[in-house]
């Protein structure tokens, strides 16, 4: 199995508290509405949602200053046969100017010792931008939500 590891970083001016909230512990509510292009819904199969639960993506106010989260999508029509699971590990901080710094390492792990190919890669990763942009423009625009 060969592995490729990618490092993303982008700024917000969300508080670090409603980042980490709103792209963790609501993603599965929040993202189908921010970001319907790319997450049409959610669905658990084990689980409801805490630490060790199984869901399924369906894809077309916390106050602490640092926070993380990591996952493994184990299943994927994105990468059929090329692609055996994608570790995401994703630390929110605060950032200098009062909103959020958030840092997303990848580790992709092929099937085999297919090679990835750099170019999935990064439309792989310009789409997970994307959907983190269209989150937080919601955000801005719905501070309630």
């Amino acid at each position: 199995m060969g592995v490729f590891t990618h490092e993303m970083e982008v700024s917000s001016p969300l508080p670090t508290g409603k980042a980490f909230k709103s792209f963790v512990l609501e993603s599965d509510t929040l993202f189908p509405k921010a970001a319907p292009f790319a997450i049409k819904g959610v669905e658990y199969l084990e689980g409801n949602g805490g630490p060790g639960s199984v869901r399924k993506e369906k894809i077309d106010d916390i106050d602490q200053d640092n926070l993380s989260y990591t996952y493994t999508v184990i299943e994927s029509d994105l990468f059929k046969n090329i692609i055996e699971k994608i570790s995401y590990e994703t630390k929110f901080a605060v950032a200098p100017n009062g909103g959020t710094t958030v840092k997303v390492t990848t580790h992709f792990y092929s099937v085999g010792d297919i090679e990835i190919k750099e170019e999935a890669v990064k439309d792989s990763l310009e789409k997970r931008a994307r959907v983190f942009k269209a989150v937080e423009e919601y955000l801005l625009a719905n501070p309630d939500a």
